[in-house]
């Protein structure tokens, strides 16, 4: 055998060898709120007209900014922690008289640790068991979607607040 040939065939076995590696790519793994109104027959998709800050509470000093100021959304996506049972988030609005609310979100959920492969990064799904608000931003917080996972197309939790007077 050539060394052309020899050298071709253990290219081609080498190869053959590799096994693909099938981490996603879209392998974001967070909640998505959905910003609803009523017309009084069925919820309808609303945008927020106040600007709205989120913090998640870790505790000791060390609440981490997840939402910074913005202002018209209709949906947005907050990540969760995978070691406490319940997320602690809180909620700050200003709208454009600079009136503040502040209401507290508290999210519990079960985590499940998703393996795919060694060669990709650890991932946890979540099963969102129950929300609660203290009601003064937000008139009424429902989940919709329990099961958190890569698929960001789901509307998690519908979220419906107190309308400015």
């Amino acid at each position: 055998m050539s060394p052309f040939r020899l050298g071709l065939l253990t290219a081609a076995a080498l190869v053959a060898a590799c096994s693909s590696i099938d981490c996603p790519v879209e392998n974001t793994v967070a909640v998505r709120y959905g910003i609803y109104t009523t017309d009084g027959i069925s919820e309808v998709a609303d945008t927020l007209q106040d600007s709205l800050w989120v913090w998640i509470v870790r505790g000791k000093g060390r609440d981490t900014l997840l939402l910074n100021g913005i202002t018209g959304l209709s949906s947005f996506a907050l990540h969760v922690s995978y070691q406490r049972p319940v997320d602690t988030l809180i909620f700050h609005l200003s709208d454009s008289l600079h009136r503040r609310t502040v209401d507290t979100v508290f999210l519990s959920k079960t985590d499940t640790p998703h393996f795919e492969s060694v060669d990709c990064s650890a991932h946890f799904f979540h099963h969102l068991t129950a929300v609660r608000s203290t009601h003064r931003a937000i008139d009424t917080i429902i989940i919709n979607q329990p099961s958190v996972n890569y698929d960001q197309t789901q509307t998690h939790l519908h979220i419906h607040f107190k309308a400015r007077r």
